[in-house]
């Protein structure tokens, strides 16, 4: 029978494609340089084929690098949550986490990804809303965990990420040319529409609100079709947007802050874990850049995810 894969070499090589660097790797997994090289050698000698294509520092897989990484991640998974079951002092609980939908598709696949895979015998209960209704929901004790806008009604949130915040515009049309400047933002108490109107008022540049929806998709929509120009933060660009820069007749906007709130009463070693996870995971993203794809998020059976209504509490997920 063939010996099995090393799960210490898989490991190893799943954090060269995450990290995108042997050198990073090394240090992800506490091992010197030499070490990880040469721990790839042995896993593609078992395997037979190579796994990266060597061009210089650049990291890129093969076909077969490709493949081995469903499995690799896969079985490391499996091994994590065979050693969860069996340890005491595993964490186990559920968590309330609410944030925005455009919150969600940027960033929930990384904060599910590092907190699944490290707390498999946890369940997330994930609300998508906006800003004031979490915080709101935060308030009435309907959520343990929020994503957010930091506002001044949010004094106790705690700033993970600052990133830039643009005018965009689809990349196939002209509409952000017209006279009067058609907007699609979000509801009167979102920071980023009271900012952008703010700032073409200071410039005296005419304009007009014609959709209003604290759906991102519906905004999304509204500015990809070429009908409006929105404002929206790096997390929130998309393939076939444009961002307008000063070169446009467009002013420079603060960068946009995202925060997160934990409810009160909420000091356990399992809430404490997912605020942890959401701070790394945050403080670790690369910039996105229009030409990117959104990520999707990852299949699991742990999660549910609705909207809360108004007076349900816990007992209504």
């Amino acid at each position: 029978m063939a010996n099995p894969l090393d799960l210490d070499q898989l490991r190893t090589f799943v954090a060269i494609v995450d990290t995108g660097s042997f050198t990073r790797a090394a240090e992800e997994v506490f091992k010197t340089q030499s070490a990880v090289s040469m721990q790839v050698r042995r896993l593609e000698e078992r395997l037979g084929t190579d796994l990266f294509e060597r061009s210089g520092r650049a990291v890129k897989l093969t076909d077969a690098g490709g493949r081995l990484l469903t499995y690799a991640r896969r079985m490391l998974s499996l091994s994590q949550e065979t050693l969860s079951a069996f340890d005491e002092e595993t964490i186990e609980g559920h968590v309330r986490i609410g944030l925005p939908d455009d919150y969600a598709e940027r960033f929930l696949p990384e904060i599910m990804a590092r907190f699944v895979r490290s707390n498999p015998r946890v369940e997330l209960q994930i609300a998508c809303e906006t800003t004031s209704s979490l915080i709101d929901h935060i308030d009435k004790g309907h959520l343990d965990v929020a994503l957010v806008c930091p506002s001044k009604t949010s004094a106790w949130s705690e700033i993970v990420r600052r990133e830039p915040l643009h005018f965009v515009t689809s990349a196939s049309h002209s509409v952000h040319e017209e006279a009067i400047l058609p907007l699609a933002i979000g509801r009167q108490d979102c920071a980023w529409r009271r900012q952008g109107v703010d700032a073409l008022n200071r410039i005296g540049r005419p304009h007009r609100i014609l959709f209003t929806s604290w759906s991102a998709q519906i905004v999304t929509s509204a500015v990809l079709a070429g009908l409006a120009v929105s404002v929206l933060p790096e997390c929130a660009l998309r393939p076939g947007m444009r961002v307008l820069g000063e070169a446009d007749g467009f002013p420079r906007l603060e960068d946009a802050e995202i925060a997160v709130m934990r409810g009160r009463n909420t000091n356990t070693p399992v809430i404490s874990a997912l605020v942890e996870h959401i701070r790394e995971s945050l403080q670790n993203l690369a910039p996105v850049s229009p030409a990117q794809s959104s990520s999707r998020l990852p299949e699991t059976r742990m999660i549910r995810s609705q909207r809360l209504r108004p007076g349900v509490g816990a007992a209504g997920w």
